[in-house]
């Protein structure tokens, strides 16, 4: 995992602020607890190459996002990896 140097905290921190805000605000409350709840659970692991990766998938379809997560429609090859991986794994109702 890269991790982003200090001179770039600044950059990357509104771009993770921006993410939060994003992923918590998608239009219904399915795919906000979904992608929203997958922003909590693994920011902070983050770096460059994992925010890029997350802020891509915000510009997708929510329906799309929550197919590929729920393994009901195939992920475009550009989502495949580790993340979707922990996003097919988290387990979003917590009981």
């Amino acid at each position: 995992m890269f991790r982003t140097s200090p001179e770039d905290m600044p950059a990357f921190a509104t771009r993770l602020a921006r993410a939060k805000f994003r992923a918590w605000h998608r239009g219904t409350r399915e795919a906000d607890y979904m992608i929203g709840g997958f922003f909590d659970r693994f920011h902070a692991e983050w770096g460059e190459s994992e925010l890029a990766w997350f802020e891509a998938l915000l510009e997708e379809e929510d329906v799309d996002i929550m197919a590929w997560a729920l393994g009901t429609q195939s992920v475009p090859d550009e989502f495949v990896g580790d993340q979707m991986a922990a996003m097919k794994r988290l387990d979003y109702v917590q009981i």
